[in-house]
């Protein structure tokens, strides 16, 4: 059980990571939207893309997992109070959304 939500966890951070990197629409409106500076967004997408490494490396070394969880889940915490800031109360839920798997990956760890 703990390897199948790991795994979505690293797949659902590793997708998303992907879609900042490659300027997907449905990413990159709403961070502008949102106001996070465009000077940010690789680095976002490369944190996102190290968490789900670091989860994928923890089914070896359990502590970087464990380390790659504790930050995706902060990752998107943050990501929470960057909408809530920008006022979008309706898309809450897509960060709720990424940041779901990799609570419950940190929490069966």
């Amino acid at each position: 059980m703990s390897t199948t939500v790991t795994a979505v966890a690293a797949f659902m951070a590793g997708f998303s990571g992907v879609s900042v990197l490659a300027r997907a629409t449905f990413v990159v409106e709403p961070l502008a939207a949102y106001g996070v500076p465009r000077s940010w967004w690789n680095g976002l997408g490369v944190l996102k893309l190290a968490g789900a490494a670091g989860l994928v490396v923890g089914f070896w070394a359990p502590v970087i997992g464990i380390l790659a969880a504790v930050g995706l889940v902060l990752y998107f915490a943050g990501a929470v109070l960057t909408v809530v800031r920008a006022k979008a109360y309706g898309h809450v839920a897509f960060p709720l959304m990424y940041m779901a798997p990799a609570a419950a990956a940190l929490a069966l760890m």
